[in-house]
């Protein structure tokens, strides 16, 4: 068998182990194709993406990194260093990478939504709505793209435009469950409570254990001043996410009309 034919089932059996999410041994794969062919840029990048995949984010880089010091053109490795960097929440240089995948491949649309998710880590949400409307220039079916359009005109307090965006995301895929919670709580920002909790019990139907749903409930009961379901729904987020929950109700503003109930603030402060 030749090299080419050893490094093709390398690369065959690296792709498949990351798929499977078996990340390491994907890893070792690349790095026996790179031990024979050390500027094998695409291998470079597709160890990064293997190194990401495991959370070793400083690694990925670095790998990235090799793959464009041979090829300074290859847009995949550019955007994968711009994921990592964004994973490690330095997000004015993934934007950097991700903005260098662009110029060399403008039509793709997973560098937009990546390019869009990194603005909104900058809280620049109105360009981050551009990012994404480019993705949906690229891909109408994308409900991410959908959803982060939302996620990111909530931010903007434009709370009737994510409704519709989200209306949008759940059209294409109705199984999204963290959608149908962000209805939800775009929902009681609007004041319409019983749509509210339509939406997070759909949620719930989906993804029963789903903290946020019941967390999203509870902010809703709360804000109709209803006590008694406020803190029934908060107490199963918590058995759910016992740490973050607490945390955020601790200084949640949709829990003010109900803050001074000793049953709430027992949950949020216990252990």
């Amino acid at each position: 068998m030749s090299q080419d034919e050893d490094s093709q089932i390398l690369y065959s059996h690296g792709h498949v182990l990351r798929e499977l999410g078996h990340y390491e041994r994907s890893v070792a794969k690349y790095d026996a194709i790179l031990a024979h062919q050390p500027s094998d840029y695409k291998a470079w990048s597709c160890r990064g993406y293997a190194l990401e995949g495991a959370g070793r984010y400083e690694d990925a880089i670095l790998s990235f990194e090799r793959a464009i010091a041979i090829q300074s053109r290859f847009a995949m490795a550019w955007q994968g260093k711009g994921i990592a960097l964004a994973k490690l929440t330095r997000y004015e240089e993934a934007l950097d990478s991700f903005n260098r995948a662009l110029k060399l491949q403008p039509n793709d649309y997973r560098a937009w939504q990546n390019h869009g998710k990194a603005l909104m880590g900058l809280c620049r949400y109105k360009e981050s709505v551009a990012s994404f409307d480019k993705v949906l220039e690229l891909k109408s079916d994308s409900y991410k793209a959908w959803y982060n359009k939302a996620v990111a005109l909530s931010c903007l307090h434009r709370y009737t435009e994510a409704l519709a965006a989200l209306n949008n995301a759940l059209i294409i895929k109705t199984s999204c469950h963290y959608a149908w919670n962000y209805r939800g709580m775009v929902l009681a920002k609007l004041g319409q409570f019983e749509e509210s909790l339509q939406s997070f019990e759909k949620s719930l139907k989906i993804k029963p254990n789903n903290a946020n749903a019941w967390y999203g409930k509870a902010c809703c009961y709360a804000l109709q001043n209803n006590s008694d379901r406020a803190i029934e729904h908060l107490k199963q987020a918590i058995s759910f996410s016992p740490y973050l929950c607490q945390l955020m109700a601790k200084t949640d503003p949709n829990f003010n009309k109900i803050r001074s109930d000793q049953r709430f603030q027992a949950l949020v402060q216990a252990d």
